[in-house]
């Protein structure tokens, strides 16, 4: 009976892997994002102790919510490191303006606002400090990964960020004062 239950398991992975892998793809831009998400979801369906009816529909709504999990998870945690909350001060809640499903008119200029005046403060750091914030922070490679494709140490690949960090929250500041005042 368990050489049964592991003979479908492996046929299952067999037959969905590559339509699942395609599916992740089109909505993660990482490629080892959509490799791991595709192995929560098999760990899941080999975890499941409960009868599955619909395979093919199990399978694609758990990969659905891994990937909704992944991306609210990858939000950009130096949003509110470049915009602290400052006490008393009405806060916008950056992540949802940036991140949020629903594009209005309104989200989507003041998303290519911000994008822009991102890129153009991006482009006045030097390279270095400006690739590691870049790798950590919007590609949401850890700083060991990037440690261990540059040479360079974790601790001089933080202080690189940190000093992006400090030019972007200045930088910044004017485009965070005109929408919190808009």
């Amino acid at each position: 009976m368990a050489k049964q239950g592991n003979r479908n398991i492996t046929e299952v992975i067999n037959d969905y892997s590559k339509r699942l892998l395609g599916f992740i793809r089109k909505r993660v831009t990482n490629e080892a994002d959509a490799q791991d998400i595709l192995q929560d979801v098999f760990y899941q369906f080999i975890g499941n102790t409960e009868p599955i009816e619909r395979l093919t529909s199990w399978l694609f709504t758990v990969t659905r919510n891994k990937i909704k999990d992944r991306h609210k998870k990858h939000k950009p945690q130096l949003l509110e490191d470049i915009y602290p909350d400052v006490e008393g001060e009405e806060m916008l809640n950056w992540s949802e303006l940036f991140f949020d499903e629903d594009d209005t008119p309104e989200t989507a200029y003041l998303r290519a606002l911000f994008w822009e005046a991102l890129d153009e403060a991006l482009d006045e750091l030097p390279e270095k400090q400006k690739q590691v914030f870049i790798l950590n922070e919007l590609e949401g490679i850890p700083f060991k990964d990037i440690a261990e494709q540059t040479g360079e140490t974790v601790n001089t690949l933080i202080s690189r960020k940190r000093y992006a960090v400090l030019h972007l929250r200045e930088r910044l500041s004017d485009l965070r004062n005109d929408l919190l005042n808009y």
